[in-house]
């Protein structure tokens, strides 16, 4: 079942606050019209005075129901100072003005130009009438004060719906924090633990080989697993903490001038051409073409470990280009390792998160081409 509510609200156009505004001063202005007939005319003008008052209402609304009080007393006019007390209570959040302006009303009502005229014995038409005026003052008072207790309310809930959506947004950073630090733990079980063995039989591979080759791999094997070791540590660390612990400085973070020892690492047989030029990059630029050059690496690590592999890191302007190629391998590896592609995927959004861009793809002759190209923004 549809909801009937939309049905029953006006158009925009009949709630516009210049209408609201005006509505008033117009029915008031036919108000004085139908009581004037046959009135003097400086009876007609103070009529007309209460009525165009009402275009002020809601920034001076005692005066205007001041100003209404005169045509109310003299040509009985209803409508300017009714909606002159319905302002006051809706914009004077005191009872203390409220209850003046509704008795003033209500007085002017009964005590009615001319007083000579007026029977003021208690009768039951004395009393009806006063009853009358009575009510004519009570009734816009109370739906004036209901109508601020209902804009009041409504603040109110507004107010209680951000703080719930606040709440349940600090709820799920929470969760997610808690969520991190678990997986932040569960990694550092599971990696650290496999990273530990493979520097532990590195060591004795160094220590029981009499070849020197194998002896200077073993080493390179150890190092790494160590450095990996040590920036695993401090990634769940951050993790763990939702960011870095003030005092804990960060170990140093790998740049341009690090590349020539990544790519010795690495013991592929690449040709290199490392001409970033004089300027100086950022950090995060740098950091960027790192590890592009570190994932390209290890994928072709992977893949194509005895493939020619070509290194150029160029400046264009205020670009950084970093191309990462590999030729066709001779032989495919037996055992391939596992990966789920998200290297490249970080990497990607790392290259968009500086406005540049990252392709990767297989090449004509059946290599793979891993290209980046990182803008520096304008000093």
């Amino acid at each position: 079942m549809s909801d009937p509510s939309p049905a029953r609200r006006l158009p925009a156009g009949f709630t516009a606050p210049w209408l609201m505004i005006l509505l008033p001063a117009v029915y008031s202005l036919v108000d004085a019209a139908l009581v004037a007939r046959g009135a003097p005319l400086w009876q007609t003008l103070l009529s007309v005075l209460a009525a165009v008052a009402l275009l002020w209402r809601r920034r001076f609304p005692v005066t205007v129901l001041l100003l209404t009080m005169p045509g109310s007393y003299l040509d009985d006019i209803w409508l300017a100072p009714i909606t002159a007390v319905y302002t006051v209570a809706a914009e004077r959040p005191h009872s203390r003005v409220v209850i003046p302006c509704a008795s003033l009303f209500a007085l002017v009502e009964f005590f009615h130009w001319p007083l000579s005229e007026q029977s003021f014995e208690p009768t039951r038409d004395t009393a009806l009438y006063a009853i009358q005026s009575v009510m004519l003052a009570a009734g816009p008072a109370a739906t004036g004060l209901l109508s601020r207790t209902r804009r009041e309310l409504a603040s109110r809930l507004d107010e209680l719906t951000r703080g719930q959506a606040r709440e349940s947004r600090l709820l799920a950073e929470r969760v997610l924090s808690e969520e991190r630090g678990r997986l932040a733990r569960e990694m550092h079980d599971v990696v650290s633990h496999q990273v530990s063995l493979i520097s532990i039989q590195a060591g004795a591979l160094q220590v029981s080989t009499t070849d020197p080759a194998a002896s200077g791999a073993a080493s390179t094997i150890r190092e790494l697993s160590v450095r990996t070791l040590e920036e695993l540590r401090q990634m769940v660390g951050v993790l763990r903490a939702g960011g870095p612990r003030t005092g804990t400085p960060l170990a140093p973070q790998p740049r341009l001038a690090d590349l020539p020892r990544l790519i010795e690492e690495s013991g592929l047989a690449a040709d290199t051409e490392l001409a970033p030029g004089d300027r100086p990059w950022p950090e995060a630029v740098e950091r960027a073409a790192y590890r592009t050059v570190q994932e390209a690496l290890t994928n072709i690590t992977k893949y194509a470990p005895q493939a020619a592999v070509h290194v150029r890191v160029r400046a264009r302007g205020r670009r950084l280009r970093v191309e990462v190629r590999n030729d066709a391998p001779p032989v495919r590896p037996d055992r391939i390792l596992p990966g789920g592609g998200h290297g490249l995927v970080g990497l990607r959004e790392r290259a968009q998160l500086l406005g540049g861009s990252l392709d990767a793809g297989p090449t004509a002759d059946g290599g793979f081409e891993v290209r980046a190209d990182l803008p520096a923004p304008a000093s």
